[in-house]
């Protein structure tokens, strides 16, 4: 299957040094695959000039495309000012190549408010979804789990969750090849009476559904793997999610200190090697990297800011499984047959509010 990546060359916090490296990594990977590089010219053709000899190949066999975009979207910048004062940045154009048809999926490492912002005002939701939301895969002890929202929507409404878990449980069908993939809702306890009212309502809602619901989950559940798909608030999702990377963050410094606090550290060290490089790899935050918009009438990749060249590649395969396994569609069909079915209220808009 033939699959063409717009890539926001600019965005993040390194821009062309980790994208174009990623892109030229990805095409070697995936000779069937294409890319199409937005950004600056200039800029995107230094980069590649180090690499003249495989991206003059590429681009001789039509897999490899540079698209001028004059602007540039801050990480820092205010989300309505991306949206309605630069039409012509990385992002936006990237965004317009997926609208047009000339890209499969769009993935960038830019302002995630911007990001999404863009994304939903120039490609609209899905049939029967409010609001999109972002999902990423998080390490667990049995595999990974997929949660969402992770900050695009801080209040939700019951219907929201229930949304949340069906595109979720889509997502992980359509990633991991897993039918009928079970779903938390995240809450501070495990029976039905606990959480807020919009937890508890959108538990009944969940429950109702045909979605394999396992029931409420707590916080310490999410790394246990207790459920494939974890639904909560974008508020709550993203004080977990940021918790979580402050936590491993210090786990692994203080690894560090402890083992260089003396001769016999630094030899329990050099023992420990084979164990602590294997526990580096399963935790490595880089194979995770790639959090999905879901929701949107395409599909949209969110790199993290910080990447590296390694880390973009894996938001690149992320994007690349999706639109291979059919998401949106898989999504599309949810919805249409739980709303036949009267489990969702009609909407007025139909799903395409900007």
């Amino acid at each position: 299957m033939q699959i063409t990546l717009a890539i926001d060359a600019m965005g993040g916090d390194h821009g062309v040094s980790v994208t174009v490296p990623a892109a030229l990594d990805f095409l070697a990977r995936r000779p069937d695959g294409r890319v199409a590089l937005v950004g600056q010219t200039a800029a995107i053709r230094a980069e590649l000039s180090l690499n003249a000899a495989q991206s003059n190949e590429a681009e001789k066999a039509g897999r490899l495309s540079v698209v001028e975009a004059p602007e540039v979207v801050g990480m820092d910048e205010d989300i309505r000012s991306a949206i309605r004062n630069k039409k012509h940045s990385s992002m936006r154009v990237a965004i317009d190549l997926v609208k047009n048809g000339h890209a499969d999926a769009c993935v960038s490492a830019g302002n995630t408010g911007a990001l999404m912002g863009t994304a939903k005002f120039v490609l609209k939701t899905l049939p029967g979804i409010d609001r999109p939301a972002i999902a990423a895969a998080l390490p667990t002890r049995k595999g990974v789990v997929y949660t969402l929202d992770l900050g695009a929507n801080a209040d939700c409404t019951p219907d929201h969750l229930l949304q949340f878990g069906i595109m979720g449980a889509m997502l992980c069908t359509a990633v991991e090849g897993k039918q009928n993939p079970s779903v938390g809702l995240l809450n501070i306890g495990s029976e039905d009476i606990k959480g807020n009212e919009n937890v508890k309502a959108a538990g009944e809602l969940l429950k109702a559904s045909h979605l394999n619901f396992y029931g409420n989950v707590e916080g310490t559940d999410i790394y246990k793997g207790t459920t494939d798909v974890v639904v909560c608030d974008g508020f709550v999702g993203n004080v977990m999610l940021k918790t979580s990377e402050g936590m491993a963050r210090m786990i692994g410094d203080t690894l560090k200190a402890e083992f260089k606090r003396g001769v016999y550290s630094k030899l329990a060290a050099l023992v420990s090697f084979g164990v602590l490089k294997r526990f580096k790899h399963e935790l490595d935050h880089r194979r995770f990297n790639g959090a999905a918009l879901l929701g949107l009438r395409g599909v949209v990749v969110k790199s993290h800011g910080s990447a590296d060249a390694v880390s973009f590649s894996y938001a690149l395969q992320r994007a690349v499984r999706e639109v291979e396994h059919g998401l949106l569609e898989l999504i599309t069909c949810e919805m249409e047959r739980l709303h036949a079915e009267g489990m969702l209220a009609p909407r007025a808009n139909g799903g395409e509010a900007a």
